[in-house]
């Protein structure tokens, strides 16, 4: 049961006795830290980003889920998946590499067993999906929005078995049918996920806001590769996998900023962010909120030093909301 009490690991329990002295509490200052996404408020703009997270019962043992704005679920499927073989996980110079492959127990499982842990909590549950074909994104938002979450983050970044394995990120058309099925079969905000594995992300964009879709979070993953010089073989078992971490950082900003300048859509930024800093740059460059991923395998209490951070940012900047340094950068 949720509200049971765990054994924890001797070095879990090390690391929550050592992190007891920690503020998790917003630092003392007038700022308003709510944001709107998409007609959904936060109580505060740092959600965790799809993947890194789980469904919130391990990072739960850390902190309470209500100190988040928001939680983007592990990616789901219409059916569970064991995703692939490992090595699946690689590290990198200031990021990870992982091909994990959307192990997921599947949508139903979702609904009847996570989404009531997670609604426990005072906090805005935003379901990712993955599909192989329209009909199923469309399935998984019409189970999803009667279940109650609120919002359905859309993963464009799926191959579309129809098109040949093609994914549905790299091509306007294919972003834009499966953002209109989504939609059609959604009553919650659909916020749509773009790939930066693409020429030009602002035509993604904008075809996937001209075919309804009410946000937009970017960046997903790079694609990247890493080869054990000894044996010759690609570290991970799938040869290939998505680069997260604070070496993105950078591209995220400048797509961000890209797609904020040709679409009126509200974005959830990420990609790299470690820092209030690093939050700061992705609002200033556009984003509405921001989302905290791989930083979390290295400090589970990363999104609340982040939302702390930007409370402080916005206080030494005269602001009376957060939501004021959306879009407020100085292009030279």
């Amino acid at each position: 049961m949720p509200d049971e009490k765990r054994k924890l690991h001797p070095e879990t329990e090390g690391i929550i006795a050592s992190a007891s002295t920690q503020s998790v509490l917003f630092p003392d200052c007038s700022v308003d830290m709510g944001v709107d996404l998409a007609g959904v408020p936060l109580k505060n703009p740092v959600v965790v980003a799809s993947g890194t997270f789980g469904f919130g019962r391990e990072y739960g043992q850390f902190f309470t889920l209500s100190e988040l704005g928001g939680i983007c679920c592990k990616g789901l499927t219409l059916h569970s998946r064991e995703g692939n073989p490992p090595p699946r996980i690689a590290e990198t110079p200031l990021g990870i590499l992982n091909s994990v492959g959307l192990q997921n127990p599947g949508v139903d499982v979702f609904i009847e067993h996570e989404l009531p842990f997670l609604r426990q909590y005072d906090v805005k549950v935003i379901a990712n999906i993955s599909g192989n074909t329209p009909e199923e994104y469309g399935e998984m938002c019409e189970k999803l929005s009667a279940a109650g979450v609120d919002m359905i983050e859309v993963n464009i970044s799926c191959p579309n078995v129809k098109a040949g394995g093609l994914a549905y990120g790299t091509r306007p058309e294919l972003a834009a049918e499966v953002t209109k099925m989504a939609k059609s079969h959604s009553s919650v905000p659909v916020m749509v996920k773009l790939s930066p594995n693409v020429t030009d992300i602002t035509e993604i964009a904008k075809a996937v806001a001209d075919a309804g879709a009410d946000a937009l979070s970017l960046i997903n993953t790079l694609r990247g590769m890493r080869i054990d010089v000894n044996t010759r073989r690609p570290i991970l078992k799938m040869n290939t996998g998505g680069l997260s971490g604070p070496a993105v950082l950078p591209v995220a900003v400048r797509m961000v900023w890209e797609v904020a300048s040709v679409v009126k859509l509200p974005i959830l930024g990420m990609g790299g962010v470690t820092t209030g800093e690093d939050a700061a740059q992705l609002m200033l460059a556009g984003a509405s909120a921001v989302a905290v991923g791989t930083a979390l395998f290295a400090d589970p209490y990363a999104p609340l030093k982040v939302r702390d951070s930007l409370a402080e940012i916005a206080a030494k900047q005269g602001l009376d909301a957060v939501h004021n340094l959306t879009g407020g950068v100085n292009l030279w």
